[in-house]
């Protein structure tokens, strides 16, 4: 496969699970609307370090997966189970939630790429929705899990990661008063993305069958 292929492969995985109003997206908005672009692009810079380490991670993971089909079997139905209920829950539970408000603090630049950092960190949804992502289109025959393309994907989904990031940090005056950045419109949009990985996997579940 390309590696050209395999590069835009995971700028698309990435820049869909970061579409949806999150804690890094709407906090790299929030920085930008109070302390200026340029640290808003510091803090998203901080964020796609530790993507491009935890999506490096994930690929690893789902190598070694590969070599066992078995525990790939298992591996799907669970995961699907888990996009299934997570899917139901944003958009029929969490959607009557309140929307969360969140005060930054002025910070320097220097701490704002390891508040990125930080941040990203603690978000750890990334290495199984990688790793995941990665063994199906492994399955598909769209990329495979030799280094460069390991290399090449990585670097699609850090780079997927910060372009909507820069969305967020250039676009979010435009769009903060529309109800696309509603907690109601952040749950449907998060229970939409994690329904379509569900449709997925099971679509994948009924190839190996």
């Amino acid at each position: 496969m390309s590696i050209t292929v395999v590069f835009f492969l995971g700028l698309f995985v990435a820049l869909v699970g970061v579409i949806p109003p999150g804690l890094l997206n709407m906090t790299a908005a929030r920085i930008s609307l109070k302390e200026g672009p340029g640290r808003g692009i510091t803090f998203s810079s901080g964020v796609c370090l530790v993507v491009f380490v935890q999506t490096y991670l994930a690929a690893i993971f789902a190598r070694y997966l590969s070599n066992r089909p078995d525990i790939v079997e298992i591996l799907q139905r669970v995961a699907f189970v888990i996009f299934v209920l997570i899917t139901i829950y944003f958009l029929v539970i969490a959607r009557n939630q309140d929307e969360a408000k969140v005060e930054d603090d002025v910070m320097s630049k220097k701490s704002r790429f390891f508040h990125g950092m930080f941040l990203s960190a603690l978000n750890v949804f990334p290495i199984p929705y990688q790793a995941y992502m990665t063994i199906t289109l492994a399955s598909f025959g769209w990329m495979d899990f030799e280094r460069t393309s390991i290399i090449t994907y990585v670097t699609g989904a850090a780079m997927g990661t910060f372009v909507m990031l820069y969305f967020y940090i250039f676009f979010f005056e435009k769009i903060k008063d529309k109800k696309i950045t509603s907690q109601k419109s952040m749950n449907y949009s998060i229970g939409i993305i994690t329904g379509l990985v569900a449709l997925i996997t099971f679509i994948n579940i009924l190839r190996e069958l």
